[in-house]
């Protein structure tokens, strides 16, 4: 067990490699995504019992549209049905749920479930699950630079607090930790402004078979780095 004062007060993890997952096991690649919901709800509860206050969770991207109408529905409905079926347990446990995205683009249903849920889980203090849906790092930049030119501020008190202060979910830490698994060695664009002087773990595994071991080790490898923030 990591160290209680090591531990990362905010993790993130880009969740990859339901679909390969998938085929290496001969299976349906939507079959890939429900196993690796199942992933998730372990090493989210791991993750919270570790002492980790904030836990994100890259479910669904803005590039992800691209994908065949079939997945992107059945990703949709997955997300609807834990909305429906599941909020009540992280509820009971304390949980507090944020969603972070573009969700105005979510059809009406899933928007209202969203909203929900947070209103539900608000003044829940275990942690906080940020599951980011319909979410592009970039996206997430533009959106705070159009809201910033909106607000018709003078260009020359744009800083960066004043640009953080606008974006998805700016009450949020910025990740100590991001973790990417399926052996992919980049980020592609994964919270890119809060991710600055986030430390980098990556892992071979296939998102499904990520365990809260693994997460344990990465935990350990976490503690045993030396944070300096650009100091020498």
């Amino acid at each position: 067990m990591t160290p209680q004062h090591h531990v990362p007060e905010h993790v993130a993890i880009i969740m990859d490699g339901n679909r390969r997952w998938a085929r290496k096991h001969g299976k349906p690649s939507l079959e890939g995504h429900r196993v690796g919901y199942q992933a998730f709800k372990k090493v989210a509860y791991a993750a919270l019992d570790r002492g980790v206050k904030v836990l994100s969770a890259w479910a669904f991207s803005t590039e992800n549209w691209k994908r065949t109408k079939r997945e992107v529905q059945f990703l949709m409905r997955l997300m609807e049905w834990v909305l429906k079926e599941e909020i009540a347990e992280f509820s009971r446990n304390n949980v507090r749920l944020v969603v972070t995205g573009r969700l105005h683009e979510l059809s009406p249903r899933l928007q209202k479930l969203i909203a929900d849920s947070m209103n539900l889980t608000r003044n829940n203090t275990r942690g906080i699950l940020n599951v980011m849906v319909n979410y592009g790092g970039r996206t997430e930049i533009v959106d705070a630079v159009r809201a910033i030119a909106r607000a018709k501020l003078d260009p020359d008190k744009i800083d960066a607090a004043l640009i953080s202060k606008h974006l998805y979910q700016p009450e949020l830490p910025d990740p100590d930790l991001i973790i990417r698994t399926s052996g992919e060695l980049r980020l592609s664009g994964f919270m890119p402004w809060q991710g600055e002087y986030s430390e980098l773990i990556f892992s071979d595994k296939l998102w499904p078979d990520f365990t809260p071991k693994d997460f344990d080790v990465a935990l350990a490898e976490y503690a045993r780095r030396d944070r300096r923030f650009g100091a020498k």
